[in-house]
């Protein structure tokens, strides 16, 4: 019964795009696309730092892909502080093809992934709710 309660949640994601010379968003929605058995809408702002309580309470999970951090550090510190600051919580994505996450990012996760679709649904299924 609590697997059939689990997959009937609709989870609502803020998932990091930006400048990204790898198309690491668009390779990893394809995975929560492959996933049929998921359910998951996208919540997206123009700006992250001005967008308040009443756009982040409605957000399940921040989806932070590490490989994309460097070039877009701004958008990150947005969304870290507003997981702080609305107890929302982050599933880091590792780099593609890479083990090591940045430090910074690895402190603030609720969870860290790879690549695998079982594995990143998994881990927000489960990522904890409280940091």
């Amino acid at each position: 019964m609590f697997e059939d309660e689990r997959d009937d949640k609709i989870y609502n994601l803020i998932i990091t795009s930006g400048f990204d010379k790898n198309k690491e968003y668009g390779q990893f929605t394809e995975k929560l696309y492959s996933k049929t058995d998921f359910l998951w809408k996208e919540s997206m702002s123009g700006s992250y730092s001005s967008a308040g309580e009443e756009f982040y309470k409605k957000v399940d999970r921040i989806i932070l892909l590490s490989g994309i951090y460097n070039d877009n550090k701004e958008l990150f510190e947005d969304l870290l502080n507003a997981s702080e600051k609305y107890e929302i919580p982050i599933v880091l994505v590792r780099p593609l093809g890479v083990e090591e996450v940045p430090i910074e990012l690895e402190e603030k996760a609720a969870t860290i992934v790879g690549w695998n679709a079982n594995c990143i649904i998994d881990a927000i299924r489960d990522a904890p709710e409280t940091m």
